[in-house]
């Protein structure tokens, strides 16, 4: 994989304290031979309780269907459906075995939502697989989780401590009254995908696209540690991927790595005002990736960042990366998004339209039209008529921002 960093300003007076911005880019290569690829094993775990019933359950099913005849001979899948309980329909099984279409066809709406028990019968099926090669839960529910496991905390560890030993978690959220939250909680532990569908329409898109994503798969467990000298200090990461500290940086975990796709990260340091002139080290960035094919291996790729401390003369006569610059503000959009709602959780619905309509000034001025024609529709979803509590704006606000602070391009 191909990693580089660049400052937003690479000439930086010698004369004061900065606070600069810096983006890591990582490109990575499509796979040798994609005829090659390690055998997939996934869990479809489907809720299949009440609310389900009529359209939602029928298009679901239909996924499930779509989604075994794309399977190559080689990948497995085991199928699941919970209600307030839990049925192994289908145990980890090649495409081409009967079970699975029989298993599609016995599904019913039935009760209650027992989401903790039907992910933990998929990890059962993918901890009997082998490790080399893609390990994902695909879970789908249009409701809360009121049986088995309910606390989010808990539910969320379990998915991390799963994507630990290798197997990772993608949620579809469907319709309105799911907990969104818990969701993309639970995809960001699981190193995984979070997906809404507010219509069962949008839901064979959304299974494609995980397919696709899987089919493609260059390297898991992918990870960016910043680590800043000791003078200079980290203010902080504006993506939206889980973060670890560690005694010198932090690392920004970030998933699985497809073919063909480019991630930014962009975060923020302060230089302190430093007495030498020239190009000085600020930071060690360390990418960590096991990379997926013939050869199961990890890897470590250490990028200096660095920045040329000149005359503040100078340094005022230097013009600012155009690059960098929009990615932070169309990350600071995002996380406008994060800041609208909570205030609109709060009842504050004025104050998260300003802020929702501050940024979209920020991003006109800044020539991105596109990014705040986006933002400034989204305006009125925090008015008190359009905003309910789990209801669709909040839905769509939700996973607006996390898409945005993890856009994939």
């Amino acid at each position: 994989m191909q990693a580089s960093v660049r400052l937003e300003h690479n000439l930086v007076s010698v004369e004061g304290e900065h606070d600069v911005h810096a983006m890591f880019e990582l490109f990575v290569p499509q796979p040798p031979d994609a005829a090659e690829r390690p055998p997939l094993r996934l869990a479809l775990v489907l809720d299949r309780s009440g609310s389900m019933a009529g359209d939602k359950l029928e298009v679901a099913k239909r996924c499930a269907a779509w989604l075994v005849g794309r399977l190559r001979e080689r990948d497995e899948l085991a199928l699941v459906a919970y209600d307030d309980e839990v049925r192994l329909l289908a145990p980890l099984s090649r495409g081409h075995d009967g079970r699975l279409v029989h298993g599609i066809g016995s599904i019913w709406p039935g009760g209650s939502t027992n989401l903790s028990g039907g992910w933990l019968k998929g990890l059962e099926q993918l901890r009997r697989a082998p490790s080399a090669g893609p390990r994902k839960i695909l879970l789908l529910t249009d409701g809360l989780a009121n049986v088995g496991i309910v606390d989010p905390e808990q539910l969320v560890g379990i998915t991390g401590g799963a994507s630990g030993g290798g197997i990772g978690t993608s949620t579809i959220g469907f319709g309105t009254d799911f907990d969104e939250d818990l969701l993309t909680a639970m995809a960001d532990a699981g190193g995984g995908n979070a997906h809404y569908a507010e219509t069962p329409d949008a839901a064979p898109a959304i299974f494609a696209e995980e397919l696709e994503g899987l089919t493609s798969l260059v390297a898991q467990n992918v990870a960016l540690e910043i680590r800043p000298r000791p003078d200079v200090e980290m203010l902080g990461v504006l993506n939206d991927y889980p973060q670890v500290a560690m005694t010198d940086g932090v690392q920004i975990q970030l998933g699985d790595a497809y073919g063909g796709e480019r991630r930014r990260i962009v975060f923020e340091l302060r230089i302190p005002r430093l007495a030498e002139l020239g190009v000085t080290l600020i930071a060690d960035l360390v990418l960590r990736y096991v990379s997926v094919g013939d050869e199961i291996k990890e890897h470590t790729v250490t990028v200096p960042l660095a920045a040329n401390l000149v005359s503040a003369a100078e340094a005022k006569t230097a013009d600012a990366d155009l690059e960098v610059r929009e990615e932070v503000l169309v990350l600071k959009a995002a996380q406008a998004r994060r800041q609208a709602i909570e205030l609109a959780d709060d009842g504050q619905y004025e104050q998260a339209r300003i802020v929702l309509e501050d940024r979209v000034h920020d991003l006109r001025a800044a020539g991105l039209a596109g990014e705040a024609d986006e933002l400034d529709r989204l305006a009125p979803s925090v008015s008190p008529a359009m905003y309910l509590s789990r209801g669709a704006a909040r839905k769509s606000l939700r996973y607006q921002a996390r898409n945005a602070q993890r856009r994939r391009q």
